[in-house]
């Protein structure tokens, strides 16, 4: 078994927060009126984040993970990396050990589930917040779960992007130069994905992204001195 990067999210075309090497789907009302249902999930600030049979890995996949502020998986896979060698079971999630540009001030975990990928296919959300249970792993926020045929695209533009202005489940401040907390600010985005599995060759067609405008603040890269994000009672 090959240890295969977590594929590209598409960003919605109506998504400000793109870059230019970003890839956008101009066709996702057309893939989405396809479903049967839609899952909104937060968009959170940190690194995604694989346990897989093979190792603990960042996105690309190159080979497994050897920085700090992923360490602290180590204990968990460990005790788990049998099951998921026998299932042939990935676990995506995002990783916020280390701040980057948001602090959460109401974190509980440092790891939340997005998704799970068993060889060709990425399971049903239900199925991801299956695993995420047995494996003791929270979930991503969910914001919304629709039944999309009846919304139109303007009706689902607008719900993404209405959540999207609203703080993080978790409360969310902007970090500012140096580190400091800033300001409270939105979330990072908004994540829409087919509720029911789909086959890991057609991603593109089922997750797409809303990211907000602007929203690497930090006046250096977060890694270069990078910083423990506290839990709620080690405030």
């Amino acid at each position: 078994m090959d240890s295969r990067k977590y594929g590209r999210t598409f960003h919605f075309d109506f998504s400000p927060g793109t870059t230019s090497d970003d890839r956008i789907n101009r066709d996702w009302y057309d893939h989405i009126h396809k479903m049967d249902r839609t899952v909104d999930t937060e968009k959170m600030d940190g690194e995604n984040r694989g346990l897989t049979p093979l190792g603990i890995f960042a996105r690309s996949h190159a080979a497994p993970t050897r920085n700090p502020w992923a360490s602290h998986l180590k204990p968990k896979y460990d005790m788990i990396k049998n099951d998921l060698k026998e299932g042939n079971i990935e676990i995506f999630g995002e990783d916020i050990y280390a701040v980057h540009s948001i602090i959460y001030p109401n974190i509980k975990e440092h790891f939340y589930v997005f998704g799970v990928r068993i060889l060709d296919k990425w399971v049903s959300w239900e199925e991801v917040e299956w695993y995420a249970s047995v494996f003791d792993f929270p979930t991503v926020p969910v914001t919304s779960v629709d039944e999309v045929n009846f919304f139109t695209k303007d009706e689902i533009e607008n719900r993404v992007i209405t959540e999207a202005k609203l703080p993080s489940a978790f409360g969310s401040f902007q970090v500012e130069a140096k580190g400091e907390v800033g300001k409270p600010c939105t979330k990072e985005g908004i994540v829409t994905r087919n509720y029911d599995e789909f086959p890991v060759a057609f991603q593109h067609e089922n997750i797409f992204k809303y990211v907000r405008k602007g929203h690497v603040k930090t006046d250096e890269h977060w890694s270069r001195n990078w910083k423990r994000a506290p839990l709620i009672w080690e405030k």
